[in-house]
This record gives structure tokens, sequence and C-alpha cells, in this order.
């Protein structure tokens, strides 16, 4: 099981166990959290989402997306197409859930594991934590929502340089620049989230929702504008040659050489 679940006085935690991966998304994990999300139930209050071990999530898994081997290119078009829809509703069923979701950062979020953790209503991270949009490495763009997520919360120039340059924010920076609501030692991480939960689940559960819905609503109107440039852009580069150079590489262990590589028409 790559995902366990512990419900416990309404609070229902959420959490990612590839350990061996450092909790990287293959599609069954992502698709047992998005069944998560979804079926959330009246005696849930608040969700906490984690990791186990030394990492959050470092996104989605290169391994898995490097062993496949599309034979078309309608094939490759199609799998692309899947994989921004299957990152889209993710973070759609977090940013949708009745309750409030609470993610406590426990290591490194990267990728589409950073967009999910800042698309929680409140992000607390460890000491050692740091959040990654490593995208253009790998020649991809930031997708997952991130593209609006980032900017909102800490603006265009601190976003740029995390997407563009694919500078890492350690959770100091992140609680700084108010990507993050606080940073904690990591052995105080666990019971702060749990005190922050269970305070929630006692809370009013409509009003809280409501209060979500709302804000929500004025921040995030942009949310699906996003996902439809993430996912033109994206279904683009994921059928690119230097995607699959960007990947080689990072399996390899070497710098890739992209220049090699003829441009996307």
């Amino acid at each position: 099981m790559t995902l366990h679940h512990a419900l416990d006085a309404g609070v229902l935690t959420l959490r990612i166990d590839r350990q061996d991966r450092m909790n990287a998304l293959d599609g069954p994990t992502a698709t047992a959290l998005i069944d998560a999300l979804g079926a959330i139930e009246r005696d849930v209050r608040v969700v906490v989402l984690t990791g186990t071990g030394n990492a959050f999530s470092t996104g989605a898994d290169i391994a898995e997306m490097a062993a496949s081997q599309p034979r078309t290119p309608e094939e490759h078009r199609m799998a692309a197409e899947e994989t921004m829809q299957t990152a889209s509703t993710l973070v759609r069923a977090v940013i949708d859930a009745p309750v409030p979701v609470i993610a406590q950062v426990n290591g490194i979020a990267a990728g589409i594991g950073a967009s999910m953790a800042l698309a929680s209503d409140l992000v607390y991270a460890s000491e050692d934590a740091s959040f990654l949009l490593a995208f253009t490495t790998v020649a991809l763009m930031p997708d997952g929502g991130s593209s609006l997520l980032v900017p909102a919360a800490i603006g265009r120039v601190r976003a740029s340089a995390m997407a563009l340059l694919a500078e890492p924010m350690t959770a100091a920076d992140a609680e700084s620049a108010g990507l993050i609501n606080r940073v904690l030692p990591p052995d105080d991480l666990g019971s702060h989230v749990e005190k922050i939960a269970r305070r929630l689940a006692r809370g009013p559960r409509r009003a809280l929702e409501l209060t979500k819905r709302a804000l929500t609503a004025s921040t995030l109107a942009l949310l699906d504008d996003a996902f439809e440039r993430e996912r033109q852009g994206q279904t683009e580069l994921l059928t690119a040659p230097e995607f699959r150079e960007g990947i080689n590489a990072v399996l390899d262990h070497r710098r890739p050489s992209f220049e090699r590589e003829s441009p996307q028409t």
C-alpha cells in the first residue's frame, strides 16, 4: 500500500509511503489520493496530507515516465493528456475538498508534490523541508496549478526564480515569503499539525467549508485558466525530444544536453 489512511476524532491523515522513491507519485498513488479526497464523508472534519520518511513528495515518478514507451505520436499525445489530467484533478481534489486540508511537509516537496502541498489550506513545514519547481531541468513547465498558486502567494519575481531557474526555496524562506504558514523543528512538526487539526475538527464543519470555498473563489478564480495553459504547454513538452533527454539525464546522473535537440514545431 502506497497511501495510508488513518481517521481519528474527525482528522483524516493521508500519508504517502513510497520511501524508496522519496514518495514520488506513480499513477496508482495519485489515483488513490484523488479517490480519498473525493470520498470525504461527514465523519471527516479535516484532512492532513504528509509523507513517510524524509520527503513529502518529490513529484511525478520520473522512472515510471521513462519506462513509458508510446508506439505512435497519437499514443504519446494521449499519454501526455492523461498525465496532465491526473495532475490537475489531484490539485483540484485538494482545493475542492469540503473540509480544510493541512499539508504537513516533512521534507522536500517538488513538482506536483509542491503543487499539492501549496494547494492545501494550511501549510506547515519542517526546518529541513524545501519547495522545488524543477520542471525546466527536464524540459517541462510547472503544472498542477503551480503557475498560479506560487506567484499568487509570493509574487512573480520570486516565482520566476523558482520556476525558471529551478531554485529551491527553503522552509524558512517559504515562511518569510508567505508561501507557508509556519516552519517548525522536525520533532515538533507532527504535534503542531495535530493540535491545529484537532482545533479545526472541533469547529463548525459547514462554516469552515463555506469559508474555504469563499477564500478559494476570491484568490484562485483563474485556476481553471492556469490548468488549461499548463495542459496545452505541458502536453507539447511531454511529447518533445527535450523531455526524453531530460529524464534520461536524470536517470543517468548527468547534465542534459538540450542544445542538441531539435525545437518542437
